[in-house]
């Protein structure tokens, strides 16, 4: 059901604060995705649009492939309440396609498709009450056309069509006689949204741009199948559905280069996650069920996260004709506050390092990779969170992702 894709999203939290993925080419992965004022190639259509007139004559496609590795989370209750617990490791191969067109005048015109948000999260133990398994697999098709006004300033825009779906499953642990709490929901959704992007030149060495990708409310359905035996034998097979955003995010971008060698990268990324206020599981069940036993799958959980910030470097040199070597840096600021913090989302701030290098095969022909690290800090959730839930005097620890992209451009 969809309601199943919503939490689902929540796992993302490995590889940026809340549940997006920045990372959708190998530039993108080499440098921390600080690839936006210096974005070009076929993958400036997605990162920058408004860049790809800059790019040389002809048209240019990549191809790539991520594979993505996240680390068990460890979970302590510090009470001795709970048994602690540990979450799946989890391992994903992600693919994603960049294409910009020849010239034509002043425009140009592209195409991506990428992952935007996704993954999962699973917990066997403690953690199995609420986050048995979230799952969200997501792509976005992100056409683009650019118009160059001069050789110095250029305006894109492009339309977002994304489709979710997704998996959420929970269970309690039994309570004599085989008694559980349990629910099984998957679902999808088809949605839109925009995005825009500018990019300014003031000197031939300078490049200045921002970019704004729009807030996408997934209208998510489908299907639940709902178990409370603990309140009295209840169940529930329907429909269901609900909505979550995938926020807006604002990039503003500077980058330098230096001898016509080596370009510094400075961005700052900033996401508008305080459109996710709340996630509301709405079913087919009439007037509701207040006070009822399967009541406690109606409730309306509250998330009130924060809008946030990242802070980005990279750096590209251009060894010699055929070597590119790139590295990048980035701090993510977790937008989940403390109190609305789980095991769906045990999310925490970030720092984020990453490498990699393109060869030149040809005059056609470009391969290369990029690899990242995303370490997690220590989430230490305070006495007194929230007194009835197992995540209260809490810590949750250890998470990191590592990315690694392999691809080839082809230019035309």
């Amino acid at each position: 059901m969809a309601a199943g894709c919503v939490a689902s999203l929540m796992p993302v939290q490995l590889l940026a604060g809340g549940y997006k993925i920045p990372e959708n080419s190998i530039n993108s992965t080499a440098l921390s995705a600080a690839y936006v004022a210096n974005a070009h190639g076929a993958d400036a259509a997605y990162f920058n649009p408004a860049a790809m007139v800059f790019n040389e004559e002809g048209g240019s496609m990549e191809v790539d492939m991520t594979y993505i590795h996240l680390s068990a989370t460890q979970y302590t209750d510090n009470d001795g309440i709970f048994a602690d617990d540990a979450s799946d490791v989890e391992r994903f191969l992600v693919p994603s396609f960049h294409y910009v067109s020849p010239k034509m005048g002043n425009a140009r015109f592209g195409l991506s498709v990428a992952t935007p948000a996704g993954l999962t999260k699973r917990w066997d133990g403690t953690g199995k009450s609420s986050t048995q398994q979230f799952t969200l697999k997501t792509v976005e098709i992100n056409p683009t056309a650019a118009y160059m006004f001069n050789d110095r300033f250029s305006a894109a825009v492009g339309a977002r069509l994304v489709y979710s779906a997704g998996v959420v499953k929970s269970k309690a642990y039994p309570v004599g006689g085989g008694l559980e709490l349990a629910r099984d929901l998957d679902g999808d959704s088809f949605d839109l949204g925009y995005n825009l992007a500018l990019h300014f030149k003031p000197t031939d060495n300078l490049d200045l741009a921002l970019t704004y990708r729009s807030k996408i409310d997934l209208t998510i359905e489908g299907d639940a199948h709902l178990v409370n035996d603990l309140g009295g034998v209840a169940s529930y097979n329907g429909d269901a559905k609900v909505g979550v955003p995938i926020p807006a995010a604002l990039n503003l971008a500077v980058a330098y280069t230096f001898n016509d060698k080596t370009t510094v990268e400075l961005v700052y990324e900033r996401t508008y996650w305080s459109a996710y206020k709340e996630l509301d599981f709405e079913y087919d069940n009439g007037a509701g069920w207040a006070g009822q036993p399967l009541a406690v799958f109606d409730d309306v959980i509250e998330k009130d996260w924060s809008d946030s910030d990242t802070y980005r470097i990279g750096v590209t040199h251009k060894l010699d004709s055929q070597w590119t070597l790139m590295a990048g840096y980035a701090y993510d600021k977790t937008p989940v506050p403390e109190r609305t913090a789980g095991f769906e989302l045990p999310d925490s701030d970030a720092h984020i390092f990453s490498v990699g290098a393109r060869y030149q095969y040809s005059d056609k022909l470009n391969v290369g990779f990029g690899l990242l690290y995303d370490k997690k800090d220590k989430l230490k959730l305070r006495e007194g969170t929230d007194p009835t839930e197992s995540v209260d005097n809490a810590d949750f620890e250890d998470a990191s992702a590592i990315l690694l992209t392999m691809g080839v451009q082809y230019t035309f």
